[in-house]
This record gives C-alpha cells, structure tokens and sequence, in this order.
C-alpha cells in the first residue's frame, strides 16, 4: 500500500489551482520524478475540475487510485494512491487535511490562484503517517460520517471527462506540462507504463 501524492487545491468556476502539495516519488526512478510529478498535478487538477462541489469520488486508471473531495466552499483535496490503498481511510486522510488547511489558511488566500505561504510541514506529516493506513485508520474519527457519504467510483479518467474530450488532446494543450513531460507520456502510453496508462 502506496500513497504518492497528497494536494489541496481550490476550483472556482472556469479552473482549479494548487495551494499545497507534497509527494513521495521514491519508487519511480530519479529520472522520471520531474515527469511523474507534473503528471500527478496535471490530473489532480482535471479531476478537482470535474469532480462536482459536495462530492466525493475516485477514479482508477492503471496502477493508480486517484481520490477526490471538493468540499461545498470549492476546497479540494486529491490523494493518489496505488489500488491496495483503502478509499474510505484515503477520503478520511482527504478530508482531515481539508478541515486543518482551512483551519490553518485565511480563505482570502484561496482564491489568489498561486501556492500558499505554510502548511507544507502538516503535508508532509500526513503523507508519511498515512503511509501505513493501517495504523493511521484507528486514529481517525472522520470514518463514521464518511459512512454516510456516497464516494463515486470509476474505472478510468476517461469516465470524468467531458463528453468527446480526449486526454490526449488536453495534454498536448497543457501549459502546466513541460516539452520533457508530453515526450515522457508518449513514450509511457506506447510502452503502455506509469502516466502513459493514463489515457
């Protein structure tokens, strides 16, 4: 059991911007990090963008489980995990996170479309204490009202896209994604590996 990305972001009504993220990358090689990287936040913002306020869902796509939660104030939390991962402690983890950011962040500073000023420590804590969801689960009182929420659940991230749009054609329009990054993700889709499966 793997998480490798935890991001906050907030979506208003055309996008949706990084405020936080941390990552442990360690398992890919140290050459395809950058690439990895980039992948992870280019799809923590399609699905933050599509995912609809006051819902919860995760999208499977190859070895990947991609978690999202847009709160009804159009904060978002996104994990990635591998499929081992269990949905309900990665939604708890999501949701934990969204409730110290909010705590811990002006929301004057949300909507301003760049990374925020701290909270990076607090990230990095949960990404390694939530590493093992074994012993993170018990230390969690969010799973109760969790019980109670639907969570959506798809096969791959061409289920979240817009009817006719291709995944392809968003990365070839990506500015978030470097020259380096878009030959990484077609080399990986004809090997039909990491980010290249995601399509």
């Amino acid at each position: 059991m793997k998480l490798f990305s935890l991001l906050v972001l907030y979506k208003d009504d055309s996008s949706a911007s990084i405020l936080k993220a941390s990552y442990d990358l360690s398992s890919f090689s140290f050459f395809q990090r950058s690439s990895v990287q980039e992948f992870v936040t280019f799809t923590a913002k399609i699905l933050a963008e599509r995912t609809p306020t006051s819902s919860r869902q995760s999208v499977k796509e190859a070895e990947y489980m991609c978690h999202v939660y847009v709160r009804s104030d159009n904060l978002v939390g996104v994990c990635l995990s591998d499929h081992d991962y269990p949905h309900r402690v990665a939604h708890t983890l999501v949701t934990k996170v969204l409730e110290d950011f909010t705590a811990q962040v002006p929301r004057a500073q949300w909507s301003t479309g760049t990374q925020v000023q701290g909270f990076s420590g607090p990230l990095d804590v949960y990404m390694k204490k939530y590493q093992d969801p074994n012993s993170a689960d018990p230390m969690t009182k969010v799973q109760n009202e969790l019980d109670e929420t639907k969570i959506i659940l798809h096969d791959t991230i061409k289920a979240v896209l817009d009817r006719g749009e291709k995944l392809d054609d968003l990365v070839a329009k990506s500015e978030d994604l470097t020259l380096q990054s878009k030959t990484f993700y077609k080399t990986a889709k004809k090997t039909n590996s990491c980010c290249g499966s995601w399509s």
